[in-house]
């Protein structure tokens, strides 16, 4: 469950912003929601395709083109060390490229996942000595390789570093260190992907004349790849990289990327950020979570079609294979957690298992974030060695959580939304426990939906999808507009593709909508006919029999007259009793339920023989405005201590079953009712 919330919006800015511009009125609207207000900024916003920030406002920056373009005069053999991942793979490519078209003496190097980890090991570095490598050049990784640095100097290999990971309070000894978080970095723009500080290291190289709309038409393709992978703002210079990109994917001269775009089944699909992130970004990442990542940049390089059309078809299946992995990984939590609950009660959410594949991790990572709106670590166990990944939600730094429990790890790093790192077996209790202590000293965010604006089912037509055109490319920072369709009763439901997917019919006054709702069998779906709800909605346009049709994709629903900001308050209040927190001697009253709530809850389940959809739906089923969330739980909890139900709450379903029960029960046997009135006498 999240709160809803709709953007703010100045009605008179946006008519003035659509009068100036000559623009739809809800282009206009949605400019002002997301602060593009000025002359400057919307023309930049919509009209910028080539104007990139001047890279050498990057500290650094000049010093690291230099001791490159001495490299290559000298002819001394460069590595580009990279990482797995589609933003490292990327990177390399591209860096690659360009130093090999201008007749370095160049090589690469990607650490393996397995075995290696990320960023710059010692053993890697005796490797490159051994092939007379006198300049090392990280991209996307290096800004926490202080040991590492320190020992290719010592054995007289230079280091230039770029990455866009925050620095840590220590940097390393390199002959340069671009990275636009360093504190004393004057980049007017921040937000750059480790493919797009590379990017703005070759316009360095090329100097004070660089052509950068020649630049963008040769290196964008990559670039786009691993900005939109790595979930950058697509705002500033990302814009520009990923406008450019998305039209030379469609029209590109790499062999690699076209065998890749053609074993992924987009050959006669329009290019979107939504099909890279979805569709090549994964099969990219496939390599790097399975071991390939060496393969990848190999087939991103290639001139030999048969070898990229070969590399492309391997990672496809790689990629089906990481889904295999994942789906595994996921059900083995979804049984941890029907078993202990506890897990995911926490402010952090870590979970823990044996021999993980540390490739797959992270995903599984937001798999839970998403689930459960909440801070999520998933680690893998490999002997005495673990290694973790994390992902949080908007307003809490999973970054600056872990660097506090930095005493704890081996290695850490990343950035407030994702972060990775190393730590001992016999650690993991106290980093759970360390975490989640840091956690209360924050106010840690709800879980939150965030909406344009409502809209009128009236109003919905071809053309407004046509006009939110004019917005893209959509990703992170600037999304796919989501819009809330409100008081909407649901009139008829349709299982369509096979019963995999529902068509719904949606309904207000004298107007009528069409919807689908994608990944949902009708035993899943927790609404019935005549509900009335909200949706939030994404708009497309579709062609079929040479007709436009407007597409509205429902992405979350509720009840209408819920409150989910009060739910989710009380829901808080459930947990911190179950975590053991000090709770006052009100909230401990108000999660007391009365003997009346009790029969209530038991008549309702009893009478249908259980339940099995989320609480916050039996919440609103049983019609009783007075009972909160909290005291279901509450309710449910000693229902079940006392065997007259069983629980079983998991990742994907929630099921209540009847138990039969001989003679009465008594309520004041249970352990959980029991402390409440404990805490609630004596708080």
């Amino acid at each position: 469950m999240k709160k809803w919330n709709v953007a703010k919006l100045n009605k008179d800015r946006a008519v003035d912003i659509s009068m100036r511009h000559e623009l739809p009125m809800l282009i206009a609207m949605l400019l002002d929601i997301r602060g593009i207000t000025s002359d400057e900024e919307i023309h930049d916003f919509l009209y910028n395709d080539s104007e990139l920030s001047d890279p050498f406002d990057a500290k650094d920056m000049e010093k690291a083109a230099d001791r490159i373009k001495q490299a290559i005069e000298d002819y001394e053999k460069i590595c580009i060390y990279g990482d797995f991942d589609a933003d490292g793979v990327t990177s390399t490519a591209l860096l690659y490229s360009y130093l090999e078209d201008v007749g370095a003496n160049v090589m690469f190097y990607i650490p393996a996942r397995e075995g290696e980890g990320y960023g710059m090991n010692k053993d890697a570095i005796d490797l490159l000595k051994a092939q007379d490598v006198k300049l090392i050049v990280t991209v996307d990784n290096g800004i926490a390789a202080v040991d590492e640095i320190a020992y290719a100097n010592s054995l007289g290999i230079d280091t230039v570093v770029t990455d866009h990971h925050m620095p840590n309070s220590i940097l390393p000894d390199a002959v340069a260190i671009v990275d636009l978080h360093q504190e004393d970095c004057e980049s007017s723009f921040k937000e750059l992907s480790g493919v797009g500080v590379a990017l703005k290291l070759v316009m360095a190289i090329e100097g004070e004349y660089c052509d950068s709309q020649q630049v963008l038409e040769n290196y964008s393709d990559l670039a786009c790849l691993g900005t939109v992978g790595d979930i950058v703002p697509l705002v500033g210079d990302n814009r520009v990289i990923v406008k450019n990109g998305i039209r030379h994917i469609g029209n590109s001269d790499r062999c690699g990327l076209n065998a890749l775009v053609e074993q992924s089944g987009l050959s006669d699909k329009k290019i979107t950020t939504g099909n890279i992130s979805f569709t090549l970004v994964p099969r990219i990442n496939a390599g790097g979570r399975l071991g390939l990542s060496k393969k990848t940049v190999s087939m991103l390089l290639a001139d030999d079609e048969e070898l990229a059309q070969d590399i492309a078809a391997e990672l496809c299946d790689d990629n089906v294979a990481r889904q295999s992995i994942e789906k595994e990984i996921l059900e083995d939590i979804d049984e941890r957690i029907k078993r202990k609950p506890s897990i995911v009660q926490n402010r952090v959410i870590v979970v823990c298992g044996e021999n993980w594949h540390q490739g797959v991790i992270g995903i599984v990572a937001s798999r839970l974030k998403e689930t459960y709106g909440k801070p999520s670590i998933v680690i893998s166990i490999d002997g005495d060695v673990c290694r973790a990944s994390g992902r949080s939600v908007k307003g809490f730094s999973l970054c600056d959580a872990v660097f506090a429990c930095s005493h704890l790890l081996t290695q850490y790093g990343g950035h407030p939304m994702a972060v990775g790192f190393g730590l001992e077996k016999n650690n993991i209790d106290d980093f759970i426990v360390a975490i989640n202590e840091y956690a209360k000293t924050v106010d840690m965010p709800l879980a939150q939906l965030e909406l344009d604006c409502k809209l009128n089912p009236a109003q919905l037509s071809v053309s407004l999808a046509d006009q939110l055109t004019l917005l893209e490319p959509f990703g992170a920072g600037n999304p796919t507009p989501l819009f809330g369709l409100y008081n909407m009763t649901i009139s008829d439901i349709h299982e369509v593709g096979g019963g995999k997917h529902l068509k719904l019919t949606l309904s207000r006054q004298k107007s009528s909508v069409v919807a689908m709702k994608f990944s949902t069998t009708k035993e899943e779906f927790p609404f019935e006919k005549g509900d009335i709800v909200d949706c939030a909605v994404t708009l497309d346009k579709n062609v079929y029999n040479n007709i436009e049709n407007l597409s509205v994709i429902i992405r979350e629903m509720r009840f209408s007259d819920i409150d989910e900001e009060e739910i989710l308050k009380s829901k808080e209040d459930f947990e911190s009793f179950c975590r053991g927190d000090d709770i006052t001697k009100e909230q401990a009253l108000r999660l007391l339920p009365t003997r009346e709530e009790f029969a209530l809850v038991y008549r309702f389940i009893r009478a249908f023989d259980g339940f099995n959809y989320p609480v916050d739906h039996l919440l609103y089923r049983l019609g009783y405005k007075s009972l909160s969330f909290g005291r279901l739980r509450v309710i449910l909890e000693c229902m079940n201590e006392l065997g007259l139900i069983e629980i079983y709450e998991g990742l994907y379903s929630t099921k209540i079953k009847m138990c039969d029960v001989q003679g009465k029960v008594n309520l004041d046997d249970s352990l959980i009712i029991s402390k409440l009135k404990e805490v609630s006498a004596y708080a």
